[in-house]
């Protein structure tokens, strides 16, 4: 096998060379092939400094993680790291794209470092539940200083070029495309300079003040994570101890942190949301129908923030509503939201001004008539929905995809009626639409080939993270949260309060909202009847009192004016005439109770997705809840959790309420099989 590493000699500078697409992963081959260039450096007294780069896109963007949890090949990361700093001839690091992870890791083990002025660095190992295991943690802190060295490895974000020659991580920033050339010079500057410059012989300041601060600072981001702390309390060590000593105590954390189930998880959701994008049935070389302008209707909270997506990735828009007042108050809302950005720093009043000059704003659905696709974002109405589609068939130039935003209706039937099923598929966006990264892709039964292959590509290239499903009422993510409503009305009439069943889904299980947190932000009125004499259900006694959730300051909770809540005495009035009206005697609920009666009836309606082939894969419906519903990465998404919970457990805890066991559920409890 050829090795993904070779050599060039530069007269005395020895440059080696790394090309192993994508991405250039730190992988057994490659640490092979550096630790060979390092002994032909040492071997040849021509050569009076080395040279570290990466052909293709980017410097070494990380290690394989696919290589974790299987027999070490050596050399290890830490051990060529290791030899790069110890080695007795500066070396220097030529960074291009990201460095990122043990990329960055073989960078600070350099003597020298020069980036491309649009390069990147960082540590991104918290994210996949780690932190950085090759001595990153001792050596940041030791470079750039804690409060740096915090951010990078404990959040996980990169920074620029520009940013870590400021800080001392870079010493030299040059442009891209003179960064092979302007390498190899530096490394002729840097020769003949003696004692060279280690890492590792530097001490780190302590800075107990800025390790407070970021702990505060972040304290509700870090809620529930391990890896974070890990990171943090790493970074402490290396300004209380040797280098030897803190590089000990990294690699105890990388171990522990590595096999728990928290990493497993976030590595798991790593793969699941690259696996999404493939279709079984679809081949991989499926021709794309050209998106080159779109078209949305409904210029409420939904379609605004739809075309947001479009907009911003330079895609002009054709936005449509019934009446100049809603069509004025949509762009006045798309606007604001731009205008915000500008404030934020992440766009210039320019850019927004080019942005806006993308979009076009209509009373009349005739000018969808040029669009490559429309997106119909009006309210969930099936007879709507089908006169609309009819319209749009007509309307719409042959091979024009046109996309239903529905969230749980009949996307077959909505097709039909276009005249044109083939062109028809669902766009589930998740509000808000210009902010979350899920996109539920809902194929129909005669749903084209091409036209699936052009929205899972199109949906990447508006940022977010398409999962397909095939149709049913709430295809994948509201299908498994309508199974804990009913539960959870149940448990509210046998005495469980809605903060008792909310606290069990947040600080329990880790989710971002309870049902009734999520409830009252939405709307309690969320398809109601309108009728305030017309009382049937908690929900209908709340909105008949006014109660509609925050925007009334009033819903399951009371609020303030900065909208917190607190448990409301009004809320327990109702729903204890519920419970009278009912003859039931109130009891104590147990949060293991809500737990088994809320939670395990979702993951039994998964397992029915999956035997009805409604999702390919139990994957994309962990990612479809951490991404769309809030469901903590750190616990892999519903079906991952399943397995780690124990399915014989969830299988018991369902028999003992007497909800009837999926057939797949019971199947992999009794075989001691998992969801994969």
């Amino acid at each position: 096998m050829t090795s993904p590493v070779r050599t060039e000699r530069k007269d005395d500078v020895l440059v080696i060379i790394s090309d192993n697409p994508p991405v250039n992963a730190l992988g057994a081959a490659v640490r092979q092939g550096l630790s060979a260039g390092l002994d032909e450096a040492l071997a040849d007294d021509g050569t009076k400094a080395v040279v570290i780069r990466c052909d293709g896109r980017t410097f070494f963007a990380g290690a394989d993680i696919t290589e974790f949890g299987k027999a070490p090949q050596q050399p290890s990361l830490l051990d060529v790291i290791e030899r790069i700093e110890a080695f007795e001839k500066p070396v220097v690091a030529a960074i291009h794209g990201t460095a990122l992870g043990g990329g960055c890791e073989i960078a600070l083990g350099c003597h020298y470092r020069v980036a491309a002025r649009s390069a990147k660095v960082g540590t991104p190992e918290v994210k996949l539940g780690l932190l950085p295991g090759g001595g990153g943690t001792q050596r940041l802190p030791r470079i750039a200083g804690v409060a740096l060295a915090l951010e990078m490895t404990a959040k996980g974000d990169p920074i620029s070029a520009a940013r870590a020659q400021e800080a001392g991580l870079v010493d030299k920033v040059v442009d891209d495309a003179a960064l092979a050339e302007e390498a190899v010079a530096f490394a002729r500057q840097v020769a003949k300079v003696r004692p060279l410059p280690r890492a590792s012989e530097r001490d780190a300041a302590p800075d107990p003040q800025a390790v407070e601060a970021f702990v505060r600072a972040n304290g509700r981001r870090f809620k529930g994570f391990d890896a974070p702390a890990a990171n943090i309390a790493c970074v402490v060590k290396a300004t209380e101890t040797s280098f030897a000593e803190g590089l000990a105590f990294e690699r105890a954390e990388f171990v522990k942190l590595l096999n728990g189930t928290q990493s497993a998880a976030q590595r798991h959701m790593f793969f699941a949301e690259r696996q999404a994008a493939k279709i079984d049935d679809l081949p991989a070389d499926t021709p794309l129908r050209r998106i080159e302008n779109v078209g949305i209707l409904g210029a409420g909270t939904m379609g605004g923030g739809i075309a947001m997506n479009f907009l911003t990735r330079g895609i002009p828009v054709t936005i449509v509503d019934t009446s100049q007042e809603a069509l004025d108050r949509g762009i006045g809302v798309i606007r604001a939201n731009y205008d915000r950005s500008v404030k934020s720093g992440r766009f210039t009043a320019v850019q927004v001004d080019a942005i806006m000059a993308r979009l076009t704003p209509s009373l009349t659905m005739e000018d969808f008539a040029q669009s490559d696709l429309v997106i119909e974002a009006v309210y969930e109405n099936l007879d709507l929905k089908k006169q609309i589609f009819a319209d749009l068939g007509k309307i719409a130039k042959k091979g024009a995809i046109l996309a239903t935003n529905t969230s749980f209706l009949d996307v077959d039937a909505i097709a039909e009626a276009s005249g044109r099923p083939a062109d028809v598929v669902g766009m589930h966006f998740f509000s808000p639409a210009n902010v979350m990264r899920l996109l539920e892709v809902v194929r129909g039964e005669k749903t084209a080939a091409d036209v699936l292959a052009t929205v899972m590509a199109l949906g990447k290239t508006i940022g977010k993270v398409p999962v397909v499903s095939r149709v049913c009422f709430g295809f994948i993510g509201n299908r498994i949260m309508a199974q804990r409503s009913a539960p959870c009305t149940e448990m509210l009439l046998d005495g469980a309060s809605p903060e008792q069943i909310d606290k069990v889904f947040t600080e329990d299980m880790g989710l971002a909202m309870g049902p009734y947190q999520m409830s009252d932000m939405a709307g309690v009125d969320v398809g109601w009847h309108r009728d305030p004499n017309r009382i049937e259900t908690i929900r209908d006694a709340l909105c008949a009192e006014g109660r509609l959730g925050q925007k009334a300051k009033a819903g399951f909770y009371d609020y303030d004016d900065q909208r917190n809540r607190t448990p409301s005495a009004k809320t327990a009035e109702i729903i204890d005439a519920f419970r009278a009206k009912a003859g039931r005697a109130k009891r104590e609920v147990s949060d293991e109770e809500i737990l088994e009666r809320a939670i395990y009836p979702m993951i039994n309606e998964g397992a029915k997705i999956l035997a009805e082939a409604v999702a390919q894969r139990s994957s994309d419906i962990d990612v479809v809840w951490v991404t769309g519903y809030g469901w903590p990465i750190y616990t892999g998404g519903p079906m991952f959790w399943a397995n780690t919970h124990g399915l014989d457990r969830i299988v018991a805890g369902l028999e003992r309420h007497g909800v009837e066991v999926a057939p797949l559920l019971h199947e992999k409890a009794q075989s001691g099989s998992i969801f994969t």
